[in-house]
């Protein structure tokens, strides 16, 4: 999350807006999910005292996973476990970009507009630091990307042959 948002407003705990999750579902598993939350993400939640890290994942998974240092550690596991969705900054030049999105995710859907996230009771706080993308991994989640009627640019990843992840086909689809 925006370290910026996350001091102005003194917390450090952000959920995903119910709306974004209402268009996916349903989940069988978010790995990360807040201890306490006015919404359920999906039918099985781990929360930093299960931590979800080291606990084997199960079924279709939601995974907003804590923003920072630790988010590479998170898409990993959504690339080992290949069947879900993620939600985290459209930044796209990093490096746990490069690896585990257009080197492991199937789709992407970058979000038109700046989130709001919600606190622990559901209230929604400013505008998220910067842009959100939904990353798909396996083909249903790719359908469900596709089929959410959330406003945005939708595209495919295709994986090349070779070694050179970096050379991935991006194909778009207008629909939106």
């Amino acid at each position: 999350m925006n370290t910026t948002f996350e001091r102005s407003t003194g917390k450090d705990e952000w959920l995903t807006p119910k709306f974004i999750l209402d268009a996916l579902a349903p989940f069988d598993l978010d790995p990360c999910a807040p201890v306490v939350r006015p919404w359920p993400m999906a039918a099985k939640h781990f929360t930093i005292e299960d931590d979800g890290l080291i606990r084997p994942w199960h079924g279709f998974v939601w995974c907003n996973p804590p923003y920072g240092n630790q988010t590479q550690k998170w898409f990993r596991r959504m690339v080992e476990h290949g069947k879900g969705i993620a939600l985290t900054f459209a930044r796209t030049e990093t490096r746990m970009f490069f690896e585990s999105v257009w080197g492991g995710a199937s789709a992407i859907l970058f979000l038109q507009g700046r989130l709001k996230f919600c606190d622990v009771a559901g209230v929604a706080h400013g505008t998220a630091g910067a842009p959100s993308v939904l990353i798909a991994y396996g083909a249903d989640a790719v359908a469900r990307l596709q089929a959410c009627g959330l406003a945005g640019q939708f595209l495919m990843i295709t994986k090349p042959d070779h070694k050179f992840r970096s050379r991935n086909v991006i194909t778009s689809d207008h629909k939106r």
